[in-house]
């Protein structure tokens, strides 16, 4: 028994840990990753020795401090060169969250417990939020072709399942927005996340959108005025 965790409980178990400065991994998302630290070595070579997961979590440069939710990554590929190092490639599985770091060395090493979103009460007004935030996810797309002169447009093969749809919303996020993914991480509704993620497309969507009629209307505009 860890503290008040039953080593017994099919939910709880040992995961080493990968602590990524501004690096939050979602299920099902891709995550190249270049190993070349003595410790994570150390951890490759464990976590290829057993089942070759182990958890990505986030953290913080300034406080060194770890994320309490993280998501558990999958190695399908990895390559060692001769000095050592190693490139290899990760795929997001279940989302867990940390009940007690056991070791910090040669690697961080924690006893975790598998967390999922909670079960959904009405799936049409889940399925009808989940086609808005597409929606506002193609006129964000489209709009940000129109400002930069390019073609834009979102990827073959989308989730369709509202739930997956959320995280690959979260993944794809443009810019500094760490924090915001690392919160839509630990959120357990799926509704909740979806709304979230609507509210930030919306306020993108009007500000392209603003910024789109503006750039019509100076080229529009007669030169000699």
């Amino acid at each position: 028994m860890f503290g008040n965790i039953p080593v017994t409980d099919i939910s709880v178990r040992e995961l080493p840990l990968f602590p990524l400065p501004e690096v939050v991994l979602f299920p099902q998302e891709v995550l190249p990753l270049h190993i070349f630290e003595s410790r994570y070595r150390i951890m490759l070579q464990t976590v290829l020795e057993a089942d070759s997961r182990f958890g990505i979590v986030r953290s913080n440069p300034a406080t060194k401090q770890i994320a309490d939710v993280g998501c558990c990554a999958q190695i399908v590929k990895h390559q060692t060169s001769e000095d050592g190092r190693s490139n290899i490639v990760t795929v997001g599985q279940q989302r867990f969250r940390i009940l007690e770091i056991i070791r910090e060395a040669p690697f961080y090493s924690a006893m975790v417990t598998w967390i999922d979103d909670n079960s959904v009460d009405d799936q049409d007004e889940l399925t009808v939020l989940s086609s808005s935030v597409l929606l506002a996810l193609k006129d964000v797309v489209s709009l940000t072709g129109k400002l930069t002169d390019s073609e834009r447009s979102l990827p073959e093969g989308l989730p369709e399942i509202p739930r997956e749809l959320s995280f690959w919303i979260a993944s794809h996020l443009g810019g500094s927005v760490a924090d915001e993914q690392q919160s839509l991480l630990e959120m357990l509704d799926t509704k909740t996340r979806l709304q979230r993620e609507y509210d930030m497309l919306d306020q993108t969507r009007r500000q392209l959108a603003a910024r789109t009629a503006l750039k019509e209307t100076l080229s529009n505009a007669d030169p000699k005025n």
